[in-house]
C-alpha cells in the first residue's frame, strides 16, 4: 500500500473518531457543562468553609446541602470511603430520591473527591 493511501486512511480514521466523540458527547443529555461543575464545586467548598467556621462536626460524613444549585447536592465523605458514608442518614435524600441529578463529594478537609 503506498504511503499516500495509508496516510489518507489514517487521516480519515482520525477525523471520524473525532466527529464521533464530539457527536456522542454533545448528544448525551446527562452531560454536565464544565462551567456548571466548576460552579457547583466552588459553591460546595464555600459552604464547607462556612460550616467549619460555625464549628459543625462533619466527621460522620453528612449531607451538607440538599439544594447546592438546582439539581445539585453536596455530601461529605471519608477518603477512603467508609461504611458510614453509605448510611442513608449521611447521604443526601434529594439525590437518593431522584430530585437532584448531580452531586459534589468533599472529604472531611473540604477537598474534592468527585463531582458528577
Amino acid at each position: 500500500m503506498p504511503k499516500t493511501t495509508l496516510f489518507i486512511v489514517a487521516l480519515i480514521v482520525i477525523i471520524l473518531t473525532g466527529l464521533a466523540t464530539v457527536f456522542l458527547n454533545n448528544g448525551n443529555p446527562k452531560a454536565v457543562p464544565k462551567d456548571e461543575i466548576e460552579t457547583a464545586v466552588n459553591q460546595a467548598k464555600h459552604l464547607y468553609r462556612l460550616e467549619k467556621e460555625l464549628g459543625r462536626d462533619l466527621s460522620s460524613g453528612p449531607c451538607l446541602s440538599e439544594a447546592l444549585l438546582p439539581g445539585w447536592v453536596v455530601d461529605i465523605v471519608h477518603s477512603p470511603r467508609l461504611p458510614i458514608d453509605d448510611l442513608p442518614e449521611n447521604q443526601c435524600s434529594a439525590y437518593r430520591g431522584g430530585d437532584a441529578q448531580h452531586f459534589v463529594e468533599l472529604d472531611l478537609e473540604g477537598n474534592l473527591i468527585r463531582a458528577k
